[in-house]
């Protein structure tokens, strides 16, 4: 007789039992990354906010710009991390963060594709100076095969210095065995490359602006947390401070316009019969797109807002009139529907006050939320209790004097510009 069990079916007359192997599961590395950033506040705060994803088309991992999405995504290879300690896991888990970290994929590439696509004289070497310059700050924490300052083939290589840095030494003295690969058992490519890094440089440029400003804002909410939680975890004292100066860097207000509106933008269809129906051509009309965005932007006319406030916010305002139409909504604490008022790309206006009450920030919200607008921009100091939520995208600009002291905590992003009204 045989009576069966889980995974295995026992002979009751010799009492063997024939084990039977259960399926193995695929390493998913979404069910570790909580655990494994337990103790790196900041790495935790990028790590939510980028998408993981597993791909066996790639030896080992790499971080990348998705072009249709404009989201960062980590790809890896789960057979890969499935082998590794959880010390090295982490370990290549701030690796790829640190590529962000350091605008390696959005920043510029001094050795960028040809027209064809095909890779730049020097991409190899741009590779090896990028990982070096991350592994200084993860020594001991990755898998052997990785390029190490200081050690193997890199020993004369001194430890802390930037990716340009190495760059420049690695163009004087390039690696004669194409970088110092790992060995016999290497997942890399053999030639001493660690993680992919495969698209980098073919991201078309107005996608690269649009991922640098996510990427700002992506830095911004993890660098909150740290800052919050007062752990920064492994994140060096320097990297932190040069960081946090990246962040409170001077705006440029196109480049953050053209972001906003960008991820404001929804579709508006129209039928039309001069483009023909895939599905049923000739029988039902086709479908054109037409793609824009409206945008509010609601001005702060309080008393506590000084004319010269006003007058850098409508500075701005002439700027970003230059790339779009908006409308223009001025309120205290409730909004003037008289004066709002549709302000045309191209156009250039004086300041002007039509208001001098208390502050709410409600009033403009719900005028925003109860029409048709896909994104809305606050011009304020910031001086009033935390609104209701917002049903479009909602941003804040501010002087840099209200910005690092606002009235009320958000996740939204608030844009600090440099004005004499300080």
């Amino acid at each position: 007789m045989y009576s069966e069990s889980e995974g295995s079916v026992t002979d009751e007359t010799t009492n063997e039992t024939d084990v039977t192997e259960a399926p193995v599961k695929e390493f998913n590395l979404n069910m570790h990354t909580a655990r494994l950033l337990m103790n790196e506040p900041f790495f935790a705060g990028i790590s939510r906010r980028v998408d993981k994803r597993p791909n066996r088309a790639i030896p080992t991992a790499g971080v990348r710009i998705n072009p249709k999405t404009v989201q960062f995504e980590m790809v890896y290879n789960p057979d890969f991390f499935a082998k590794l300690t959880d010390k090295q896991k982490l370990g290549v888990l701030k690796h790829e963060f640190y590529h962000l970290v350091f605008e390696h994929v959005t920043g510029r590439n001094p050795s960028p594709p040809g027209e064809d696509g095909t890779p730049g004289e020097f991409a190899k070497l741009w590779n090896y100076a990028t990982d070096l310059a991350i592994n200084s700050h993860i020594r001991g924490e990755l898998p052997d095969m990785c390029l190490m300052p200081g050690e193997k083939e890199f020993a004369d290589y001194p430890v802390g210095k930037s990716a340009e840095w190495y760059f420049a030494e690695l163009k004087k003295n390039p690696p004669e065995d194409g970088g110092g690969g790992g060995g016999e058992g290497d997942p890399s490519d053999g030639d001493g490359q660690f993680d992919d890094h495969e698209g980098w440089g073919d991201v078309p440029s107005e996608v690269k602006e649009m991922a640098k400003e996510r990427l700002k804002e992506v830095m911004k909410k993890a660098a909150s947390e740290a800052q919050q939680s007062n752990n920064w975890g492994s994140v060096s004292r320097d990297v932190r401070e040069e960081l946090l100066k990246k962040l409170n860097s001077t705006v440029d207000w196109k480049k953050v316009l053209r972001y906003f509106i960008k991820t404001s933008q929804r579709s508006d269809r129209a039928s039309t019969q001069r483009k023909l129906n895939r599905r049923f051509p000739y029988i039902h009309p086709g479908r054109k797109t037409r793609r824009q965005a409206s945008i509010a932007i609601s001005i702060d006319q309080s008393g506590s807002v000084s004319d010269a406030m006003l007058q850098a916010f409508f500075a701005e305002l002439n700027k970003l009139a230059s790339l779009a139409t908006f409308t223009v909504i001025p309120f205290d604490s409730e909004v003037a529907e008289d004066k709002v008022y549709v302000w045309k790309k191209g156009d250039t206006k004086k300041w002007e006050r039509v208001r001098y009450g208390g502050t709410n920030f409600d009033p403009p919200t719900k005028y925003v939320n109860e029409r048709d607008f896909d994104g809305h921009i606050v011009l304020t100091d910031l001086c009033a209790p935390k609104p209701i939520p917002s049903k479009c995208q909602r941003m804040w600009m501010t002087t840099r004097y209200y910005a690092e002291r606002p009235y009320f905590s958000t996740t939204e992003r608030i844009i600090a510009i440099d004005t004499d009204a300080d």
